[in-house]
C-alpha cells in the first residue's frame, strides 16, 4: 500500500505515532476527533439493535468506505482503517462448531459476533486444528479479499481482537465454569490454551498474508496505526480475577503471542485496571486502551494515577470536546497520551484546534 487518500499527510501522523510507540513522546499529545457523520446517521436509522445475519461484506465495505472518507479533511492523528467487526470474536469459536451470532449495534456502525457456550464440560472438547475449507474460514479469507479490494490506496484494515487464552475458554463453556475448571481440571485448560494458541495464530497470519500494510506498520481500530505485525490482545477474563490469577493464567500465553509477531497492543475495562501493573510489564507491549464503563470513573479523570501504574507505556483515553479544550487551554493534558475526543465540532474547528495539539509540550 503506497498511499491513503483519506487521510491526507498521513505520513506525517505516522512519524508522529513512530515516536509516541517508541516512548519518546512523554511531553506530546496525541488527538482523534470522534465528529458526527452522515453515514453514521443513516446506518442508526437503517438498523435497529438486535441480532441479524452474516452481513453482506460487500455492504460492509460500502459503509467503511463511506464513514472514513467523510473525515478525509480533518487534520487530526487518525489513520483511517476498516474493523473487521463480524469475526471480531465470533469466528474463533465457529472454527470449532459454534453457532455464531450477529449483533447490531446502532452507536458504533458494528455488525459484531459471538458464539454460544457449545459443551456442559471441557472434557466434551475434542482438540482437532479446523480445516481451511471450513465455511466461517472462506468467509473470513473472502471479506478480507472484498475489504482489501474496496480500501485499496483509500485506507486501512484495522487488525482485530484475538479470542484465545481463558477468552477461548469461555466460548466453550461459559464464563463461570471456565474459573470452575481452574480448580476442577487445570490440566485440560492447559492443554485448550495451547490449541487456542496455534488456532489464533492461523487467524492472525491469514489476516496479515491478505490484508496490505503501510510503511511496515499495522492498521489498528485503537492505536491507529503501530509499526510492525503488531496484534490486539485481550485479557477480559482477568478482570474478574486476582492479579495473581492473571500471572498464573494469562501472562505467558501473552507473552508468548506478543513473541510470535511483533508485540501487541492491549484494552482494559474499568473493572481490570488493578491488573495495569502486571501488563504494563509485557515485552512488546505498545500502548493500552482505557475503556470506560459506568460504576467506575473516566479513565480521563484518573489519568495521573493509571499513569503512575503504566510508567511510560503510552495510553490511549476518551473524553469530550469541552474538557480536552479546558485542559488544553491550561496546558494540563498528560504527556504520552493518545486522546480520542467525543466531539461535535466542524472538521474546520478541529483542525485549529489540532495545530495547537501539535505543538503542545507538557
Amino acid at each position: 500500500m503506497e498511499s491513503i487518500a483519506y487521510k491526507h499527510g498521513a505520513s506525517d501522523v505516522i512519524d508522529r505515532l513512530r515516536i509516541l510507540y517508541e516512548r519518546k513522546a512523554g511531553d506530546r499529545i496525541y488527538a482523534d476527533f470522534q465528529i458526527p457523520t452522515k453515514t453514521m446517521e443513516q446506518f442508526r436509522a437503517d438498523h435497529a439493535e438486535g441480532y441479524t445475519s452474516y452481513p453482506d461484506p460487500h455492504e460492509r465495505a460500502r459503509f467503511w468506505d463511506s464513514l472514513l472518507k467523510e473525515k478525509m479533511l480533518c487534520e487530526d492523528d487518525q489513520i483511517p482503517s476498516a474493523y473487521l467487526s463480524e469475526f471480531d470474536q465470533g469466528l474463533y469459536g465457529a472454527l470449532i462448531g459454534g453457532e455464531i451470532q450477529f449483533l447490531k449495534d446502532p452507536g458504533t456502525g458494528w455488525i459484531s459476533s459471538m458464539v454460544k457456550p457449545m459443551f456442559e464440560d471441557l472434557t466434551q472438547f475434542q482438540l482437532r486444528p479446523f480445516e481451511e475449507s471450513h465455511p466461517w474460514y472462506r468467509n473470513y479469507l473472502q471479506q478480507l479479499e472484498i475489504f482489501s479490494r474496496v480500501s485499496e490506496q483509500s485506507f486501512g484494515i484495522s487488525h482485530f481482537i484475538l479470542i484465545d487464552s481463558l477468552n477461548f475458554v469461555f466460548e466453550l463453556v461459559g464464563a463461570t465454569k471456565t474459573y470452575l475448571s481452574l480448580f476442577e481440571v487445570p490440566d485440560t485448560v492447559r492443554q485448550i490454551i495451547d490449541f487456542a494458541f496455534d488456532l489464533n495464530v492461523r487467524v492472525q497470519e491469514a489476516f496479515f498474508e491478505n490484508t496490505p500494510s503501510f510503511l511496515g506498520g499495522t492498521f489498528s481500530n485503537m492505536v491507529q496505526w503501530v509499526p510492525g505485525r503488531v496484534i490486539s490482545e485481550s485479557v477480559d477474563p482477568f478482570h474478574m480475577t486476582s492479579v495473581e490469577d492473571y500471572e498464573e493464567w494469562g501472562e505467558e500465553n501473552v507473552q508468548r503471542m506478543f513473541n510470535h509477531f511483533d508485540g501487541g497492543v492491549m484494552h482494559i475495562h474499568s473493572n481490570g485496571r488493578h491488573l495495569l501493573n502486571a501488563v504494563s510489564r509485557l515485552e512488546g507491549l505498545k500502548a493500552i486502551l482505557l475503556l470506560d464503563e459506568k460504576d467506575n470513573p473516566p479513565a480521563f479523570d484518573v489519568l495521573s494515577e493509571m499513569k503512575k501504574l503504566v510508567g511510560d507505556v503510552p495510553l490511549v483515553v476518551s473524553v469530550n470536546d469541552d474538557a480536552f479544550e479546558r485542559h488544553l487551554n491550561k496546558n494540563s493534558l498528560p504527556g504520552g497520551v493518545f486522546y480520542v475526543v467525543k466531539s461535535t465540532k466542524s472538521v474546520d474547528e478541529v483542525n485549529r484546534i489540532m495545530e495547537r495539539v501539535r505543538k503542545y509540550k507538557t
